[in-house]
């Protein structure tokens, strides 16, 4: 019992961590996205902000049932699905009507957002939790990561064919790593519940 609660106090801490630094990282994406004309940046800031709201719906399903946290991962799962269908329609938008995209801008923030990233994935990691909202949370941040990645690498493009098409084919790739993560934890949601752990 003791070392459960331990083991609850040191989850609660990490989500309370990486909670803040999406949020604040939202923030800052979401004003350069915004300066830079970047479908990519965008949607990553988006993205982040789903992101703080789920490790916010993790802290609170610290300590609970086991059918509370499949809830609270079921959602998770959920909200990643609609922020991909919400990023796939920005950027359609932005095909018809026209964007210019700023490379420069887009490579500084998506260096600044990968060490982020890194970092809350290293933390969340070295809970080495079996808990399913513990393993939601690393998905996001292993998704928030690649897709850094991929808008470090449209930034160049940007730059060097001077064309907008990396920016936006760069933020319908976020919007399908999202999908794919959400269905993940939908699907690891639903064998925790068959796996013949306790319905409390």
């Amino acid at each position: 019992m003791i070392a459960r609660n331990q083991d609850d106090r040191q989850q609660r801490r990490t989500l309370l961590t990486v909670l803040g630094l999406n949020a604040g990282l939202s923030a800052g994406l979401g004003i350069g996205g915004w300066a830079a004309d970047s479908s990519a940046l965008l949607a990553n800031a988006v993205d982040n902000a789903s992101d703080a709201a789920v490790y916010l719906i993790s802290f609170l399903a610290i300590g609970r049932a086991e059918s509370w946290k499949r809830g609270a991962a079921g959602l998770s799962g959920v909200m990643l699905l609609v922020f991909a269908g919400g990023v796939l329609i920005d950027a359609g938008r932005r095909f018809l009507t026209g964007t210019e995209p700023m490379g420069p801008i887009m490579i500084g923030l998506a260096v600044v957002a990968a060490v982020v990233n890194l970092i809350c994935l290293q933390m969340i990691r070295r809970q080495a939790s079996g808990d399913v909202n513990m393993k939601a949370a690393e998905t996001f941040s292993f998704n928030d990561f690649a897709s850094n990645g991929g808008i470090l690498i449209a930034g160049l493009l940007v730059m060097w064919l001077g064309q907008a098409w990396p920016d936006l084919l760069v933020g319908v790739l976020v919007a399908a790593i999202a999908a794919k993560g959400g269905i993940d934890i939908l699907g690891e949601a639903g064998r925790s519940g068959t796996n013949g752990e306790p319905r409390e």
